[in-house]
Formats: C-alpha cells, sequence, structure tokens
C-alpha cells in the first residue's frame, strides 16, 4: 500500500471484533467451564457484488470490470481459563472479476488457518492475537504462494461503560507497511445506539430490538496474493509471480435480523468507493471508479 489507507490494513482487522468488554484480566478456575454468553462454534458466510465501473489513471487501455466476493470461514472456541479462549478453524475467500479483458487477475483466493488466543466477554473479544497462515493465491497454488498474517490488539475502557479505546497492530510478509500499528474507539451514546469508531469496519449501530439491527458502516478490505502472469496494456504492468495487495473500499446501509437463532441474516447496499490492484513491488497500480454494491451474509453462533 502506498497511501494513508495502507496503516489499517492487518492491525485493524483485529480491531474489528471488539466489543464492550472491560480490561482483559487472567481468572483461574480450578476446572474451566464456557463462560457464560461465550458461544463455542463460530461460522459465517458473506457475498458481496460491486456492480461494473471504468478504471482510470492508465490511459484509458484497461476498460471496466466488476467483482464478487464470497467467504466461508469456520471456527471453535477451546475454553483456557477464565475468559481466556484459543480458537482454532479455517476461512476460503475468493474474488471473481469479469468485465474487460485487459490482462489482470480473473480471481484472486486464499485458503488459511484461524489460530487466535483472546479474552472473550458476550462473544466479543476484548483482546487478542491471531495467525492467519494459508495459500494466498490468483488460480495456480505454488510453494511461494505462503504468507502468515498476524495481528494483535487490546480494548481498555477511557470512560467506564461508555467509551472504550483499542489499540493494535498488523503484520505480514506480504503487505506494506510490512508492519502496522493503529487504533479506534467504540462509544455507547445509549443501550440502542453506539459509535464503533473502528477501523476496517467503522460503523454507526441501532438496535430497536434484540432481534433488529441498523448499520451505517464502512469498510476498507485489504490483502495480499501471489498471482500468476500478469501481462497488461500498461508497460510497466507486465510482470510474472507477482504479489497484488487487492482493496475494496465500502460504504452502506446494513440491515440485521438474529430471530432465527443461532442464525443472524444481513442484507446491506451502498457503494465500492474504490477498487485498487496495487502492485507495491513493481510500483504499479489500477483503480476503479465507484460503483454500487448489493451484500448478503449469515451468521451461526452455537
Amino acid at each position: 500500500m502506498k497511501t494513508i489507507h495502507g496503516f489499517f490494513i492487518f492491525l485493524f482487522l483485529a480491531a474489528v471484533t471488539s466489543a464492550f468488554a472491560g480490561p482483559p484480566t487472567l481468572e483461574a478456575l480450578p476446572s474451566p467451564t464456557p463462560a457464560e454468553g461465550n458461544h463455542l462454534n463460530l461460522f459465517d458466510y458473506e457475498m458481496d457484488y460491486t456492480f461494473s465501473s471504468n478504471f482510470y489513471d492508465v490511459h484509458g487501455n484497461f476498460g471496466h470490470g466488476d467483482s464478487l466476493y464470497n467467504d466461508f470461514s469456520y471456527a471453535h472456541r477451546f475454553l483456557v481459563t477464565g475468559k481466556w479462549y484459543f480458537r482454532a478453524g479455517a476461512e476460503y475467500e475468493r474474488f471473481d472479476f469479469d468485465g474487460t479483458n485487459n490482462g489482470l487477475p480473473d480471481h484472486l483466493q486464499t485458503a488459511h488457518a484461524l489460530l487466535a488466543f483472546e479474552y472473550v466477554v458476550h462473544d466479543h473479544a476484548g483482546a487478542g492475537i491471531e495467525i492467519d497462515p494459508g495459500l494466498y493465491f490468483q488460480n495456480d497454488v505454488h510453494g511461494n504462494d505462503f504468507d502468515i498474517p498476524a495481528k494483535a490488539f487490546v480494548t481498555f475502557p477511557l470512560i467506564k461503560d461508555k467509551i472504550f479505546a483499542v489499540v493494535g497492530v498488523g503484520f505480514a510478509l506480504n503487505q506494506t507497511p510490512i508492519v502496522a500499528p493503529g487504533g479506534g474507539i467504540i462509544w455507547l451514546f445509549t443501550d440502542k445506539l453506539r459509535l464503533e469508531g473502528v477501523f476496517p469496519k467503522p460503523a454507526l449501530v441501532y438496535n430497536p430490538s434484540d432481534n433488529w439491527e441498523f448499520r451505517i458502516f464502512g469498510n476498507l478490505f485489504y490483502e495480499s496474493f501471489r498471482t500468476d502472469d500478469v501481462i497488461t496494456p500498461e508497460r510497466k504492468l507486465q510482470v510474472h509471480n507477482a504479489w497484488v495487495q487487492y482493496s475494496e473500499d465500502r460504504v452502506g446501509l446494513q440491515v440485521s435480523y438474529s430471530g432465527f437463532k443461532p442464525f443472524e441474516i444481513s442484507l446491506a447496499g451502498g457503494a465500492t468507493v474504490r477498487r485498487d490492484f496495487d502492485f507495491f513491488r513493481a510500483e504499479a497500480s489500477v483503480k476503479t471508479r465507484p460503483a454500487a454494491l448489493v451484500k448478503f451474509e449469515i451468521e451461526a453462533k452455537f
């Protein structure tokens, strides 16, 4: 990443899961049992579609394109002691691109493990460290597709039961910068309205009832993938087995319903403000103009 957005990429990924727990403390129990309110099995499926828009700043040779994002994940929490858990699982993410045949990747995908040690209160992680080792690739799998992104964060109160700060740091071998610091705040205005000012998914959230949630959201998505042969009309962007840092900056309105236990179903609409194929080691980047976005997500905790 070459813009200030880069500083938020992995650091803030961890912060997004933080909620409203107090300062983490280690509680020794003679015989560990699941802490009240914490589910042990976590499943999530998300699909985002960004409609077609034009590329720019590349002499008009790249045409237009859209993107389809699919993400499946499952993890299980293992109680360690008190409210500390070890979480282990797996995740598969995939982008599919369609539009002008301009030599850019038609797919980007990753299959990786989810390994975390975290302090959990009422299903929200207030502190933790996570590593996501796995393969990050385009179409063909090679030994040099491996990466091991990691992030750590902690949440602590600024004003008791009202304002909380989040401080985090992220790391990955194939991102720029390799280490990214940052933070954010969570502000509980009322029992039903709160500000989650934590990147990469800041949001203003309103819960009129236990089963309904309305969210005005942002999402700064950044992830790196090893590509195959990328031969484009831009002479500078003709690379082989290069790493691309792909990003989507999204905003929108989301409605969620959790009355079908243990599932929560979410629908959202908005815009992807920018998509960016950043071949940072080749010092070449291709961006798109804004386009409409629709999203569907289903989560289950049991």
